[in-house]
């Protein structure tokens, strides 16, 4: 059965602590509500609040006090993405000979995709040092990416990718590095990618009126935002891995492990079909668990 926790070296494991969120973030005060069991809540439906949320878990958990985002762009569950960095860190550390993390900015990490947020690099760095090498093909999240990471004194950078058919060329050149991530773009189109978030929040009204709470207004959006190149690609996930795949070969030498989210456990099989087919020397697969949300990620080596 898969699991349905995070990882045990996540810091989010209980409740939000609202109070101690307020306290660090007061902006985020003007979006707490009850519950009908007269608990505080954040309103998850509205994306100004979820933005909120995260700049308060940065800086509460974190010490990251700068973060901003272009309107529009993706607002990234900070929870979630702690626990991938965890599980890559267990990686790392199975392939020492102490079986410990290693830390420090020796460790060099490429995020594929970084997005406007920057959020691995900044969490890794907070978390364990690592230096990252985060890529995009967006200038305005490339730009902002940047900024979030000079402004926290980060070590990490940025580098724009200025082909949509490649991944790692033009950015690795002749470093070597522990791991690559990537949460990968899911959909196949923006109309696929409204279709799916208009099902939830169908799904979600439906569960509110069970609850006797009121339903929300259907809204176009997304409550965490997101451009195309963040969400939707041609050919969707699929097409993306099995790219990343392919060029993969090419760095065998200088990558330890390469790794991405999953997030269609029906890819799983095409995409381990071709790691074979290329000669993988090791893969396998991590299974993410928060509440019912399940993830995988994908980690091979040549």
């Amino acid at each position: 059965m898969l699991p349905l926790i995070m990882h045990p070296n996540n810091l989010h494991q209980a409740r939000y602590p609202i109070e101690k969120l307020v306290a660090v973030c007061s902006q985020l005060k003007k979006h707490i509500k009850l519950t009908p069991n007269n608990e505080k809540t954040i309103d998850f439906s509205q994306p100004e609040a979820v933005f909120w949320l995260n700049k308060a878990l940065l800086q509460y958990y974190y010490k990251i006090d700068f973060w901003q985002l272009p309107k529009g762009y993706l607002c990234p569950p900070i929870p979630g993405r702690a626990d991938y960095l965890h599980y890559v860190a267990d990686l790392l550390a199975s392939s020492t000979e102490n079986q410990q993390i290693p830390r420090g900015k020796q460790v060099k990490v490429v995020d594929i995709g970084t997005g406007a947020n920057c959020i691995y690099p900044l969490l890794g760095e907070a978390l364990f040092g690592w230096q990252f090498i985060a890529t995009d093909i967006d200038p305005v999240s490339v730009k902002n990416a940047t900024q979030l990471l000079t402004q926290n004194k980060c070590i990490s950078q940025v580098k724009q990718q200025t082909s949509s058919n490649l991944i790692f060329e033009g950015i690795l050149n002749k470093e070597n590095v522990f791991a690559t991530m990537c949460n990968p773009p899911f959909y196949q189109s923006l109309k696929q990618a409204e279709q799916v978030n208009l099902r939830k929040q169908q799904k979600l009204n439906q569960n509110r009126l069970k609850k006797g709470l009121p339903a929300l207004k259907l809204v176009k959006g997304r409550n965490f935002g997101g451009q195309q190149a963040e969400l939707w690609c041609e050919g969707g996930e699929l097409t993306f891995l099995t790219t990343m795949i392919n060029e993969s070969k090419k760095y065998a030498s200088q990558v330890k492990w390469f790794t991405s989210l999953v997030s269609d456990k029906a890819n799983l099989f095409p995409l381990k079909r071709r790691l074979k087919e290329l000669n993988a020397k090791q893969i396998k697969e991590i299974n993410m668990g928060q509440g019912q949300k399940i993830s995988r990620i994908l980690v091979w080596q040549f």
